[in-house]
């Protein structure tokens, strides 16, 4: 598909878009630019998700303002970004998030092939939408006329369910190989196809994944895992192998041709992922909060860990438990610590999730509860964590009984903290197993 500087303007009648299905603020910010002179729209997945019938989760609003300039129009607003400088307007509750619009040098300039090339160029409007990641994300909305502006085929795309990589998808991906991951969860969370060029390009340079910064590839999973369409990723992500470049250690110890049909971790990787979703999609209905990051990643590691160690069928107490849950404990941090960037106590947490299941399939068979057991600080979290195991296995449904948490969000990353206040006090580390006043939910002993 080529691509105009002369766009496709779709007009009221042609689309179901009103001012009353967007954000009161977002709406308020677009009227202050516009009677201040600036060019305001809505842009990528508001646009995207009120286009489909969908409410959007964010409003997020692009300008040819420059940051400096949009400060001055909005006293309750701050500057955030590093590679492009955003500002984020504050509301109570919300932020409304405004970008100056950017050039399209890392989309056509000729040179090295770098992974995130520098660009910190503003640009028009043509240009800004042709170097977003995909064409669905890549509309406009005014508010003067009531229309969607596309210059790259994005409307065409969402009336036909197609997730298309804006440009040359090999060239866009090497510049920045994320786009693969967003292209799958897209298409994922919408159930649309992969364009072939598209699908073509992420197989064959699924690898170049591994080029991203761990954590960023970290925060991109989380993402997925607690997206509520994570086994529609799963079967994606793991026919493009772009699942082995984000868990490796998968691809070490499972998926081997002759274990293939010995073996279905497919199946149990896909039984584990529909319970994962069942328990997100249960905390959004209910609006608690889902279960935290360490909880989840470590259920998607019982297959490796029961292949690694034979998990399920270990019985071992006092010492040898120990020396157990230590030699699992190296495996994380060699084989995954590293390649997400998981913190020290997050691995941690994993292992005393891990290395408990076996004992707690026992009890929960047998029906059989010690009362030391029950004091632990531990064992409403390996409770839960057994149960939904065991939920994948059989199919019966588990009465989820989500935590009450004080911590942050699950949906964004919890792994380091990225507030922009230096300084402050460092946290002490305990581990799980050895706290005497928290556990893995935070819940008292």
């Amino acid at each position: 598909m080529t691509f105009s500087n002369e766009p496709l303007i779709i007009t009221p009648d042609e689309h179901p878009i009103r001012h009353h299905m967007i954000d009161k603020d977002a709406m308020h910010v677009l009227r202050v630019l516009r009677d201040n002179g600036y060019s305001g729209y809505l842009v990528g997945g508001g646009v995207r998700d009120l286009y489909l019938g969908k409410t959007p989760k964010d409003f997020d609003i692009s300008t040819d303002a420059r940051p400096g300039q949009i400060r001055k129009l909005f006293r309750n607003s701050r500057t955030i970004g590093r590679r492009f400088r955003l500002v984020q307007i504050l509301f109570r509750g919300k932020e409304i998030e405004l970008s100056t619009l950017r050039s399209l040098s890392e989309y056509d300039i000729d040179g090295p092939e770098a992974v995130l090339a520098p660009n910190n160029t503003y640009g028009s409007l043509d240009e800004d939408a042709q170097r977003r990641d995909l064409t669905i994300n890549s509309l406009f909305y005014e508010i003067e006329n009531n229309t969607i502006i596309d210059y790259v085929g994005g409307i065409d795309d969402l009336d036909h369910s197609v997730i298309r990589i804006v440009g040359d998808p090999e060239r866009r991906i090497t510049r920045d190989p994320v786009r693969m991951l967003r292209a799958i969860r897209h298409a994922a969370r919408l159930n649309f196809d992969i364009a072939p060029k598209s699908w073509q390009a992420i197989r064959s340079h699924h690898e170049k994944l591994t080029l991203c910064p761990p954590s960023r590839i970290r925060d991109e999973f989380l993402k997925d895992i607690h997206s509520g369409a994570f086994a529609e990723w799963l079967d994606l992500a793991l026919e493009s192998e772009l699942f082995f470049d984000i868990l490796g250690l998968y691809q070490k110890t499972l998926f081997k041709k002759e274990q293939a049909e010995e073996l279905p971790y497919r199946e149990q990787l896909t039984a584990l992922a529909k319970v994962v979703d069942r328990s997100v999609l249960l905390a959004k209905k209910s609006g608690q909060q889902g279960l935290p990051n360490d909880f989840l990643l470590a259920f998607l590691l019982i297959p490796w860990a029961n292949a690694r160690f034979d998990l399920i069928r270990q019985n071992l107490k006092g010492a040898a438990a120990f020396k157990f849950s230590k030699i699992l404990r190296e495996s994380l941090d060699q084989e995954l610590g590293a390649q997400l960037n998981l913190r020290r106590s997050t691995r941690q947490e994993m292992v005393t999730l891990l290395s408990n299941l076996p004992q707690f399939l026992r009890h929960q068979e047998n029906d059989t509860w010690p009362k030391w057991m029950k004091k632990k600080s531990y064992f409403k979290a390996c409770s839960l964590f057994c149960d939904l195991y065991i939920e994948s296995v059989t199919g019966k449904l588990t009465d989820i009984q989500l935590p009450s948490l004080k911590k942050e969000s699950p949906h964004t990353n919890t792994e380091h903290s990225h507030s922009r206040k230096q300084g402050g006090r460092k946290k002490r580390y305990r581990p799980a197993f050895t706290s005497k006043k928290k556990g893995i939910f935070g819940l008292k002993k």
